[in-house]
């Protein structure tokens, strides 16, 4: 039986509370969608509950954190106003694959070469965004590449939201 997770997001429009899955064996990790392709999105968990419950899901609620989207728009548009933890770059960066692994529709992220593969193994050190960080930090052009990939997520996440069936 495959575990539904609640996970909340951050946005412009406010928050949303979608719900995360798993993959079972090589398949990828989605977010829920309806019978049309539409993102499920949950602007209060009684409505969450309601529909979990009208499906027999059970929901593991474990480690509730929230995707701040504002953040990394901010970052992504504005890249001089202020640091933004890697993590977070990390965990949206994540979150936007899992979204376009969901939707049939919409634009598509950008195709990821070996500027992606090295900018997301140096993520995992925690200081990508460090000037100080030596050979760890992101090389201007890896930086770029985030960016472009984070734009583009966002663009998805607007087409998504826009599109969904909330409660």
């Amino acid at each position: 039986m495959v575990d539904y997770y609640p996970y909340r997001i951050a946005a412009r429009t406010g928050d949303l509370t979608l719900i995360w899955r798993p993959g079972e064996d090589d398949a990828a990790d989605e977010l829920v969608v309806d019978e049309l392709g539409r993102l499920l999105g949950f602007h209060d968990l009684e409505t969450l509950q309601e529909h979990r419950d009208r499906n027999g899901w059970e929901l593991v609620r474990e480690d509730e954190g929230t995707l701040d989207l504002v953040v990394v728009r901010r970052w992504v548009e504005h890249p001089g106003h202020g640091s933004v933890p890697a993590g977070l770059l990390l965990d949206a960066w994540n979150f936007f694959e899992d979204l376009s692994h969901s939707l049939k529709a919409g634009p598509r992220l950008p195709a990821q070469g070996s500027v992606h593969d090295s900018a997301y193994e140096k993520i995992f050190g925690g200081e990508a965004l460090e000037p100080t960080a030596g050979d760890g930090a992101w090389t201007a052009e890896e930086t770029e590449a985030v960016r472009e990939l984070l734009r583009a997520g966002l663009d998805l996440w607007e087409h998504a939201v826009h599109r969904s069936s909330t409660g």
